[in-house]
């Protein structure tokens, strides 16, 4: 099987699964973006108060403490010489671009583009036995 559907109803339920995982594989890469960052921000919270540490330890006589924050620790990366922005970068130019890239270039081909084709399948099943039903949506159907 191969090429570009007319709808996402030609996918057979292997490539909608195939392409669901993309997407979810791509969806927790995105989710470790997200706590990359806020690795990155706590990271430069945490080095800023040592910086203040710094100036303070000066200004109360503690030259040798103050001199090895200022020569050794600030200056250091997160991750052997790398600063956590730098990590953020890399992640987001490397990783997170081809995977993102990948899972489009396969989505184009195998859906002609149509993202969560999985959920787009329930809602229209979910939508469409709510109207044969004639709730109208409001969940009248329910077993109580």
């Amino acid at each position: 099987m191969g090429g570009v559907r007319e709808s996402m109803d030609e996918l057979t339920p292997r490539e909608r699964d195939a392409l669901h995982e993309l997407q979810l594989g791509v969806e927790q890469v995105y989710r470790a973006y997200g706590r990359l960052l806020g690795f990155h921000h706590s990271l430069g919270r945490g080095m800023d108060h040592l910086d203040d540490a710094e100036r303070l330890l000066r200004a109360c006589g503690h030259d040798r403490h103050a001199d090895a924050l200022r020569d050794t620790h600030l200056p250091a990366g997160a991750v052997g010489d790398q600063w956590s922005y730098e990590l953020v970068e890399d992640f987001r130019h490397g990783l997170l671009d081809d995977v993102t890239g990948f899972e489009d270039d396969v989505r184009t081909d195998l859906a002609g583009g149509t993202e969560h084709v999985t959920e787009r399948r329930q809602q229209r099943e979910w939508r469409d036995r709510t109207n044969a039903t004639g709730s109208g949506g409001r969940g009248d159907d329910r077993e109580r």
